[in-house]
């Protein structure tokens, strides 16, 4: 059997609960199912670990249905998270996969880099929240999938739609970087941010 592997981050500084639930809900496991997934592995932080850990318990007493998906998760990787991402990555006994993430900028361009598919959902709850923002934009450029809570499924759908035509990191127009500016200046080129 091919293995096809979904892989979530919550990402390393803020919990974000909601994401670890709503790709946990038995609606989106059954579409992951019905999508070829097999696997669903879960960056889940420090927060998180209460509420896989129950949901571990529920599927163990017949609670909740994992739809016979391998489901596995961690709190974090002091490495980073490169190798799970490119555990998403299309090989002789692997389909290509998805990466769904908080939509911070670190894990967005983690996965841009890597070339994974991937799906951002901001974490709404955050203070001065810029994740709604970067979403969009890259979503807008076709780099990503701008996902939310209330509809993983949808977003894993326009996923595959996706695939066909998503953009390349970096941006083909890019070139030496002359003004000196690194990341910063990259992101505002990115953002449409022009000096």
């Amino acid at each position: 059997m091919t293995q096809r592997v979904c892989f979530v981050t919550i990402g390393a500084t803020a919990a974000f609960n909601q994401l670890l639930q709503a790709v946990l809900n038995s609606q989106f496991l059954q579409t992951l199912q019905a999508s070829g997934y097999t696997k669903l592995l879960l960056q889940y932080g420090k927060d998180g670990h209460s509420i896989f850990k129950a949901f571990e318990a529920e599927v163990a007493s017949g609670e909740a249905d994992n739809h016979g998906i391998d489901i596995s998760g961690f709190d974090f990787n002091k490495l980073g998270l490169g190798q799970e991402m490119s555990s998403v990555k299309a090989a002789k006994d692997r389909a290509e996969g998805i990466v769904i993430s908080h939509a911070g900028s670190g894990s967005i361009l983690d996965a841009m880099r890597i070339d994974v598919p991937l799906i951002a959902v901001p974490n709404t709850s955050l203070l001065h929240n810029h994740q709604v923002d970067l979403a969009e934009e890259l979503a807008r450029q076709g780099y990503l999938v701008h996902g939310h809570l209330d509809n993983l499924s949808a977003a894993l759908a326009e996923s595959d739609i996706l695939r066909k035509t998503r953009q390349t990191w970096p941006p083909q127009n890019v070139g030496a970087d002359p003004s000196g500016r690194g990341l910063a200046g990259v992101m505002d080129d990115e953002m449409g941010f022009y000096d």
